[in-house]
């Protein structure tokens, strides 16, 4: 890319919680964007700075049409099935999701970064989740990969892919991304389904929560300061791979008593119940992450904490509550 050019990105996901948040980074700072969504998912909120492809990745082809056809800077491969909980309804698909459509993507890359001369720059999503099984409390880069779910495997097998092709000269890298929550998080995952619960709780529209593990332990930071993190791996410019998490370890019943906290319900507990039914087959051990080579390298740190956090998603939900 010569010097003064208008950067060119390809984001994956576009319409997902990390991906509108990226493209809303790379518009205020005047890159042109093109947005991949899965065919079929709406576009109301999709920005116009932004031309949009609806495709579905895993279908022979599209990546290398699509990536021939925008020229990308920067890809940022950022869409797949998020949930460990859905991956274990269905597993083929999760793997066909997220392994063979970032392989593709790659690979469409590669290709055209040897037919045009014109160097790519990838940014995969990978997870914590594939150093689930790992025995290692806190992990980092050099962390054992060992997932316990498909989830973790179908991420497992993107990240291996990512240095696959970086042995072979694409400038790819590894997002090594812990849980991040922020209100545009969808109401299926944990957090928001909390903290959706606790504004109706606190306006009276509902009464109780139900909950699975209470025990479980996550490393929760803030989507934006994850999408800041990519866009920081994404100008380093050179392929690598980067844990990014806040180092701090909170249980499920942590995040449900701030959330509670938020809306000054201290009894929480009259209004949470706990369901075997939501239980997963296999739950991860506790998961925290050790960023600092992300620090070292890119310059990188958490701008809110947990409680920070757990308030702001809160608060967004009440103004939804009292709106509705």
């Amino acid at each position: 890319m010569s010097t003064g050019q208008t950067p060119t990105a390809l984001i994956t996901g576009v319409a997902g919680q990390d991906g509108s948040y990226l493209c809303e980074l790379l518009l205020e700072r005047g890159w042109s964007v093109h947005g991949v969504s899965k065919p079929g998912t709406p576009s109301e909120s999709a920005d116009p700075l932004v031309e949009r492809h609806d495709i579905d990745l895993t279908e022979p082809g599209a990546a290398t049409v699509l990536i021939r056809d925008t020229s990308p800077d920067y890809v940022f491969h950022l869409a797949g099935i998020s949930s460990v909980w859905r991956s274990w309804n269905d597993p083929v698909l999760t793997a066909a999701v997220n392994g063979i459509s970032a392989t593709a993507l790659l690979d469409a890359c590669f290709s055209h970064q040897e037919a045009s001369g014109k160097r790519v720059m990838v940014v995969n999503a990978s997870s914590a989740e594939i150093f689930a099984g790992s025995g290692v409390t806190l992990q980092n880069e050099g962390t054992r990969i060992a997932p316990t779910s498909p989830y973790g495997a179908s991420k497992a097998l993107s990240h291996n892919m990512v240095e696959v092709y970086r042995s072979r000269g694409l400038e790819a890298t590894n997002a090594i991304l812990y849980n991040h929550e922020s209100p545009r998080r969808p109401d299926t995952f944990v957090t928001r389904k909390i903290t959706k619960a606790v504004a109706a709780i606190s306006r009276g529209t509902r009464s109780t929560l139900e909950l699975g593990n209470l025990a479980s332990e996550r490393d929760w930071g803030w989507a934006p300061d994850y999408v800041s993190a990519m866009l920081a791996m994404a100008e380093y410019g050179k392929g690598e791979d980067f844990v990014v998490a806040t180092g701090r370890a909170h249980s499920v019943e942590d995040f449900v008593a701030a959330a509670f906290a938020a809306v000054g319900i201290e009894n929480w507990r009259d209004h949470v119940r706990t369901d075997s039914e939501m239980l997963r087959p296999v739950d991860s051990a506790r998961m925290v992450g050790d960023a600092t080579k992300a620090r070292d390298l890119l310059g990188w740190a958490p701008t809110k904490d947990f409680d920070q956090i757990v308030k702001a998603m809160v608060e967004f939900d009440m103004s939804e509550e009292m709106a509705a």
